[in-house]
């Protein structure tokens, strides 16, 4: 395990102890937050690890007219710094095949490949709530297989799952939320149904088809979901969507009256050419990134860099 810098193993194991055992973070900070709030942190919160964000808190900002904040994140790295901007929630995506694996979909990823990230997102968050995909494959045999799946990602850190599909989900949320397991829903475009939708289409058109997707999200809340992804569905339905739902609405390219939002981080952060049209490029991270490794590759090439600061004389 890499460490973040200036902690030890031993300082994180700690922290992370503390964090499961429900210690009072923020306490000793006066007029810091209250144990049911979870709010993001702020510049100055820095005497003390922020409050664990938790499934019910997702309920309670509903409630509270909060908007949650949902990214992507795929290894240790950048969720710390996703989960130190405040991030509500972090989503270890099966997207990770299309972001970082080279996969021109999210069909070719494993249960195994999304261990491996999960595990990497979990060591590396101290605020965020971790979600992670269930892989095509991984679950729509039934209700057990998506069991034994959800625990292989819980062993190594997830929170909480996602999977995607409407009511025909509803067995495999309820056994998955009686195994102690919370489980967030996927519904309007779902990516790992891409070759039956006929490619990347916006789904809940038509006064029958919202209906649908209404009655989807009211089965799979009842069976036990503590939230629910509508991704790429039109704004007045996924409105009317989130005003009928029990449980809060994340949306992605579902519009703005929506419960919360997610996007792609590499997406959000500008780090490919191409931007999704719902996604809006919120920095030029590619660029930069692109730019500091061409300065490097100058400075080695005219003998620049490393120079007597970056050495040892002995």
């Amino acid at each position: 395990m890499t460490c973040p810098a200036g902690s030890s193993p031993e300082s994180q194991k700690s922290s992370s102890a503390a964090a499961e055992a429900g210690a009072p973070y923020g306490s000793a900070v006066p007029g810091g937050p209250t144990a049911s709030s979870a709010p993001a942190p702020t510049a100055t919160d820095t005497q003390a690890p922020p409050r664990r964000v938790r499934v019910h808190h997702l309920a309670q900002w509903r409630q509270e007219g909060r908007q949650q904040v949902w990214l992507t994140a795929y290894d240790a790295l950048t969720a710390r710094i996703l989960d130190e901007a405040g991030t509500d929630v972090l989503l270890v995506g099966d997207s990770v095949g299309n972001v970082v694996l080279g996969y021109d979909s999210t069909l070719p990823v494993e249960l195994d490949e999304m261990v491996v990230a999960t595990r990497s997102v979990a060591r590396a968050v101290r605020r965020a709530l971790v979600v992670a995909d269930l892989p095509f494959g991984s679950y729509e045999a039934g209700p057990g297989q998506a069991l034994a799946s959800a625990v292989r990602l819980v062993k190594v850190g997830a929170n909480a799952v996602k999977l995607e599909g409407g009511r025909q989900r509803a067995d495999a949320v309820r056994m998955l939320t009686q195994a102690g397991i919370p489980v967030v829903a996927h519904v309007g475009f779902t990516p790992q149904s891409v070759n039956k939708l006929g490619g990347f289409r916006v789904q809940g058109r038509g006064e029958a088809a919202a209906e649908a997707m209404i009655e989807d999200v009211r089965l799979l809340a009842e069976a036990g979901a503590v939230a629910v992804v509508l991704e790429m569905v039109p704004e007045p339905v996924a409105a009317r969507v989130t005003e009928a739902s029990p449980v809060p609405t994340i949306g992605i390219g579902a519009g703005a009256r929506c419960d919360g939002q997610v996007l792609v981080w590499s997406d959000m952060a500008g780090m490919t050419d191409w931007t999704p049209r719902f996604a809006r490029r919120f920095g030029e991270v590619g660029q930069a990134l692109r730019e500091a490794a061409q300065d490097y590759g100058e400075a080695v090439r005219s003998a620049a860099f490393p120079t007597a600061e970056h050495w040892f004389d002995s």
